[in-house]
């Protein structure tokens, strides 16, 4: 909150604007004082009335509304949120449009009778012109947050508010609305304003993704950690590298102007070529990369970007002219395929139910991958640019998990926030839920997981009202659930809520697919250590990696090849002996040298004792070939390796 205005001096400036027509410099706020002298000129005086009708006809209003379905169905679950915030503090959340004609308002109830008193109510116009200085008013005049405290109102009749609001842009900076919480001027806080903003960005980000969904959004922020709450930018950008729409956040990080979206290449203010960030992406979606800012209008640095794509935006510009002959864009899944018939298996059955109300069940030793697993079904579905909120269920500690879960209000026990925490299974709402290690969620808790799960609402700890939600459930175990549930340490009727469907994804020693997934992983940790593109294993040590049993699976592998990257010295591409660990080292020789996937299955057919890495290379790549049907693009993805590259593997053995 600004300094407020002493009351002396707003007698004094207004007593001289009104002798004069003009209002003094330095006794108020200058922002004020434009808006008092426009009030004026709109033929306003301080004790007389508004000049608005402060019920226009219902059709007036239902023209409104009906012109605004996208910033209405966006900005009501923000608002219900924020109203939860200020709850008992004698104040009005409102939405009012372009024009001030409020459209939405959830108010507190021992301030509604004032607030109707002054026609703060949906339908009424708070436009300066109308009402003279009011935050809504201002906000529009201004096209910036303002807030007005008191006698700051031109109007006599409206000192009785404390008024904070801010704009909402568009994805091209058009004014589309103002978001305004107005109270009781004794209730006045200091954080008001500094809330309403942040709301305000919530609504311009989630308008974002809609209005764009159509085409490549960059999310960016200075730290990898950032990226996905209030504080990152979110730029737009047209499948042919033009920045088509940015919140106010990207635009500052870039350094443009809301003029500049429409007519920026990204290359002009990012040193990435598009297609190399869509490759990236389609190698490894949820990490973010650095990008160095160009320096445009003298802002400089490093940022992170991770991309956000729906599948329409998936064609790239070398794509366009044959988009007649073009294969269907692979979705996250396919992406993470690298041709082990069990993983597809389990893939293609998760991917037909991704679009419906039912429930996912992963199954797997510790470190298969089930969270990512769960993050590329929740990309590949109709949910995507919603919220992913993955909660393990074994490492919150039992006394804090129901309010982690439920959320809780203000002072519902000792130690809980003022603020009171809206809880995990709300944040959700939306989006998809991830329950990871449900096996090891207490009893009572999966009991009240039961009721929200049939009830589809979570109530607070601490609230006596259920909230509704909504959201995809996909939970992850590497429990027998089923035997938990018969031996009485699982509920069974939770079980049969959340096995809507089970997928059990392989162990990585039973995976056919170890060397093309070895070789994804080692082109991933290329671009995230800035290794040469083709990162190459030993022979001798290739096979003992490919027997070895991998009791923490794709987890411990990716971190013996992070580790062993690191150890490599300038010049170096390939790993060897003396870049492993030495327990691993220890073990891999005692490590019986057989290929790491069962032997007699139909589908994975028993390879020799010990196998060459010329050996290895050519399985792998049949494999992938096979998998993807021959199409060589997609082969080389899988295994990790560029096309070209590919190629050249194909030549030397056709000699």
């Amino acid at each position: 909150m600004r300094p407020l205005t002493t009351p002396v001096a707003l007698r004094q400036a207004r007593q001289h604007l009104l002798e004069s027509g003009q209002c003094p410099s330095g006794l108020v706020d200058e922002r004020l004082a434009r808006s008092w002298s426009r009030s004026m000129a709109a033929g306003l005086m301080p004790t007389g009335r508004p000049q608005s009708i402060d019920h226009p006809s219902s059709g007036t209003l239902r023209h409104v509304l009906a012109s605004n379905p996208e910033l209405l169905a966006h900005s009501r679950p923000v608002m219900e949120y924020l109203f939860e915030q200020v709850r008992h503090s004698q104040s009005v959340v409102v939405l009012a449009d372009r024009r001030g004609m409020l459209m939405h308002t959830l108010g507190d109830p021992y301030f509604v009778d004032k607030a109707e008193r002054v026609a703060l109510t949906s339908g009424a116009s708070w436009h300066e012109a109308h009402r003279g200085t009011n935050a809504i008013g201002t906000a529009l005049a201004e096209c910036s947050a303002v807030e007005v405290h008191g006698g700051e109102h031109f109007l006599e009749r409206n000192s009785f508010l404390t008024c904070a609001a801010s704009p909402i842009l568009s994805a091209t900076g058009e004014l589309l609305g103002i978001l305004d919480i107005s109270g009781d001027y004794r209730n006045g806080h200091a954080h008001t304003l500094g809330l309403v903003s942040t709301a305000a960005r919530m609504i311009e980000n989630r308008l974002l993704a809609a209005t764009c969904k159509r085409n490549i959004r960059l999310h960016l922020h200075s730290a990898p950690e950032g990226i996905g709450s209030v504080a990152e930018g979110i730029v737009a950008v047209s499948a042919d590298g033009w920045i088509v729409g940015a919140n106010r956040v990207g635009l500052v990080q870039l350094g443009l102007h809301a003029g500049d979206v429409g007519a920026t290449l990204l290359e002009r203010v990012l040193d990435v070529r598009l297609d190399d960030l869509l490759s990236h992406h389609k190698r490894r979606p949820q990490q973010p990369q650095a990008l160095r800012v160009l320096g445009l209008n003298g802002i400089s640095g490093l940022l992170f970007a991770q991309v956000q794509m729906d599948a329409a935006a998936w064609m790239t510009p070398s794509q366009s002219n044959t988009a007649a002959r073009a294969a269907p864009a692979q979705d996250a899944l396919a992406l993470l395929d690298t041709g082990d018939v069990r993983w597809s298996t389990a893939a293609d059955k998760a991917r037909r139910v991704v679009a419906k109300p039912i429930p996912v069940l992963i199954q797997g030793e510790s470190g298969v991958g089930k969270e990512v697993f769960a993050r590329a079904l929740h990309a590949s579905g109709p949910r995507c640019n919603a919220p992913f909120v993955a909660i393990n269920c074994a490492a919150i500690p039992e006394n804090l998990i129901e309010s982690e879960l439920f959320g809780h209000v203000a002072g519902a026990f000792t130690g809980a926030r003022k603020e009171g925490h809206l809880g995990h299974l709300r944040e959700a709402h939306g989006g998809t839920l991830f329950l990871d290690e449900i096996g090891d969620m207490p009893l009572a808790l999966q009991t009240r997981l039961l009721r929200v799960l049939q009830e589809r609402s979570v109530t607070p700890v601490g609230a006596s009202k259920a909230v509704p939600v909504d959201f995809a459930l996909v939970c992850a175990t590497h429990n027998q659930l089923m035997q938990a549930a018969e031996q009485g340490r699982f509920r069974q009727d939770l079980y049969y809520r959340i096995n809507g469907l089970t997928v059990q994804l392989p162990a990585l020693r039973e995976r056919s697919d170890f060397v093309a997934l070895l070789r994804r992983l080692l082109s991933d940790l290329a671009t995230e250590q800035g290794l040469p593109v083709d990162v190459e294993v030993a022979p001798d040590l290739l096979a003992r990696l490919a027997a070895y049993s991998w009791p923490g699976n794709l987890r411990q592998l990716a971190s013996v090849l992070r580790t062993a990257c690191a150890m490599l010295v300038e010049g170096e591409d390939t790993l060897r002996w003396e870049h492993m660990p030495d327990d691993l080292v220890q073990a891999l020789e005692v490590a019986p040298l057989a290929f790491g996937h069962p032997p007699d299955t139909p589908d994975t057919p028993t390879a020799p004792a010990a196998l060459s890495l010329q050996q290895l290379s050519t399985a792998a790549i049949d494999q992938a070939l096979q998998a993807a049907r021959g199409n060589m693009s997609q082969a080389a993805r899988q295994l990790g390796i560029s096309r070209q590259t590919l190629y050249r593997k194909l030549a030397v053995r056709a000699h």
